[in-house]
């Protein structure tokens, strides 16, 4: 299946005093790379998010923000009441006559030990299903997107997949002409040089040098490998396949762009040649979208 790298998915949920949202984003990439912003309190659960998106998506780069906001009393921290009378007892007895009751509670509360914020490992504990449930939902989202984006996709790559075998038929039609039309030059040709001194070419002698010509212009294999990887290219891009061909298009693209390669090369003929540019410039933005494909 054809899915865009791009997609958005969001969920949010309220459970047990705790709103939590989770939201996903991904972009291009030539692989899969996941960046984690989430608060202190769910930090500890980054592993597993990760491990979890890991399993899901293959390809791109994914930005996963969450957010956790405690709606009851459980948001407060706690405040260490034997330390924080320890202090105003020391900095009382240290400073002068009188200045000890002009300690502000703002100063006090910064000291360290005065206040036990030691909610972090508790609220993940609680958050922890949460939070992974959430992270499935909005990656169900994400998929999504990227799916309805992905349909639009493949049209465009079918419609680079026909034009190359449109230019391939005409190409295979092409090359039997190519070698006949040489061997009615060459024997015109040698005739005309040799017409001035009367003589003649043996028909073995031309068949023998169209032979050879032939041989080094037979674009036959080319044009079978080219038309393998049109088939598989059309196999990977069938809405039945249910693994990403994002990659296995890039490369694909690579292998067909040699043959065509190939083709042009061993071809001097100017319609076969015009018509492998053609070829290779859907090659071209085969490779271009696939840049964009899971």
């Amino acid at each position: 299946m054809i899915r865009s790298m791009t997609g958005f998915g969001v969920a949010t949920a309220e459970a047990d005093g705790a709103r939590c949202t989770i939201e996903l984003r991904s972009v291009n990439s030539r692989f899969f790379k996941c960046t984690l912003r989430l608060p202190v309190e769910l930090q500890q659960l980054e592993p597993e998010l990760e491990a979890l998106l890991m399993r899901r998506l293959t390809r791109g780069s994914v930005t996963v923000a969450g957010r956790w906001v405690e709606t009851t009393s459980r948001a407060v921290a706690s405040i260490n009441t034997a330390a924080l009378q320890a202090y105003v007892e020391r900095l009382r007895a240290a400073l002068p006559a009188g200045m000890g009751n002009d300690l502000r509670v703002a100063d006090l509360l910064s000291l360290p030990g005065v206040v036990n914020d030691d909610r972090a490992t508790a609220i993940a504990e609680r958050a922890h299903d949460m939070v992974l449930r959430l992270a499935g939902e909005a990656c169900d989202a994400l998929l999504a997107m990227r799916e309805r984006e992905g349909l639009a996709l493949r049209e465009t790559l079918v419609d680079f997949g026909n034009q190359i075998q449109e230019r391939l038929d005409a190409v295979r039609a092409r090359a039997p002409e190519v070698v006949a039309q040489y061997q009615e030059r060459l024997r015109q040709r040698v005739n005309g040089l040799l017409k001035d001194v009367g003589a003649t070419i043996s028909e073995a002698e031309l068949v023998k040098e169209v032979a050879i010509y032939a041989e080094r212009s037979d674009v036959a294999e080319e044009i079978v490998r080219l038309s393998g990887h049109l088939e598989q290219y059309r196999s990977i891009i069938e809405p039945g396949n249910p693994q990403p061909g994002g990659r296995a298009l890039d490369f694909l693209a690579q292998e067909m762009l040699r043959e065509a390669n190939t083709i042009a090369s061993k071809s001097a003929d100017v319609e076969i040649s015009r018509r492998i540019v053609e070829i290779k410039t859907s090659i071209d933005r085969i490779k271009e979208q696939s840049q964009n494909a899971e």
